[in-house]
Order: C-alpha cells, then sequence, then structure tokens
C-alpha cells in the first residue's frame, strides 16, 4: 500500500488545516521534551528497524486496545460491534503513522498533520474521515494515557536488529520524545481558547 492508496491519508493535502502552533512555539516544545538533532538521526535508525515488522507492531497494539473493551468502545458501532472497516481503515493510518514518526521532516506540513490527528480524534472530526458511526470523541485522557504502551512495546522491536543496547536506547528515548510531542500536538483542540 502507498500513502496515495491509504484511505483517509491526507499528509500533506491543501485541505489540511494549518496548525495554530508556531514553528517558534513547535521549536520551544522540542526543546522542552530534550528533543534533538541526534534524537532525528536515531529517529531515521528507528524507521529502517521498523520497516518491515510494522504489521508486527500494529497487531501488537491492535491486540493491547482489543483486549481493553474500554478502548475498542470507539471503533464500535451502535449495536456495541467493532466496525471492521473502520479498523482496517485506521490500521492502515496507524502503519503510516510509525513512519511518518521516524522519517517525515518535522516541517509545517508535519505540524499541520498533528493538528488533523488532533481534531480526528475530538468530537470536531471524529468519524468523519471514515464516515462511521463510532462514539464521536475519545476523551483526551486515553490520548495521553496512550503514550506508554505505544512507547514500551516498541523497544522490544527495535532491538531486533542486532543493535549495541546503546543505540537501541538511543533510538527508544528519541521515539518516546517523538510520541510525546506528538500527543501534545494532539491534544490542541481539546484545550479551550487561550489555554494550550
Amino acid at each position: 500500500m502507498t500513502t496515495q492508496t491509504i484511505p483517509g491519508y491526507t499528509y500533506g493535502h491543501p485541505d489540511v488545516a494549518r496548525s495554530p502552533v508556531s514553528m517558534e512555539e513547535f521549536e520551544r516544545l522540542k526543546q522542552t521534551v530534550l528533543f534533538t538533532e541526534e534524537d532525528v538521526h536515531y529517529l531515521r535508525m528507528a524507521g529502517d528497524v521498523l520497516a518491515d515488522q510494522i504489521e508486527d507492531v500494529l497487531d501488537l497494539w491492535y491486540g493491547f486496545v482489543g483486549s481493553h473493551p474500554h478502548l475498542l468502545y470507539y471503533f464500535q458501532g451502535p449495536d456495541g460491534q467493532p466496525i471492521p472497516s473502520y479498523l482496517e481503515r485506521v490500521r492502515a493510518r496507524f502503519g503510516q503513522w510509525i513512519l511518518d514518526t521516524c522519517r517525515r521532516p518535522y516541517d509545517q506540513d508535519w505540524l499541520n498533520y498533528q493538528m488533523e490527528i488532533g481534531l480526528r480524534h475530538h468530537r470536531t472530526k471524529k468519524n468523519q474521515t471514515d464516515g462511521v458511526p463510532a462514539p464521536p470523541h475519545i476523551p483526551l485522557r486515553y490520548l495521553i494515557a496512550f503514550i506508554v504502551p505505544i512507547t514500551l512495546t516498541i523497544r522490544d522491536f527495535l532491538a531486533r536488529k542486532g543493535h549495541s543496547p546503546e543505540t537501541v536506547e538511543k533510538m527508544h528515548q528519541a521515539w518516546f520524545k517523538a510520541v510525546t510531542l506528538q500527543v501534545v500536538l494532539w491534544s490542541y483542540p481539546y484545550a479551550r481558547d487561550g489555554d494550550f
């Protein structure tokens, strides 16, 4: 699957709204989470390590969501059953998100797409991309809490290609910082005006 064929994947598309976070504010956020050019280097390396493991990572993460009814709830229809097409479409975008996290430059297009992802979790745009009747809002607490499983579980995958423990640690730290940065940006739609 190419990025052009991923349903609902609109990275860099002109219809994606411009992020209200300025590049200057974003630079301060990066400084706050200790994100440096060294992290960019190790994220690129992580992208190479993870590229052929994406489906395994997604199997693990989907298994985690599926084993917790309070998380699976946000993928269910009015009948209380998961919506298979919704899960499949999100899965394709989630796989691309792993690669985008590691390989995309953190420029204006990247910043804009973080806003789009945040809106798609918030009642502003939840379900619109896929046209599904799932619950219309994911509470902010789950976006923040998801940092833990998404960060802790990636380490084993990073260690599977024979890199030294020190290199694996640097890739893992870079991933943790990148995920934290994104969740902070995704939280924008949840903040009252002036509170972000």
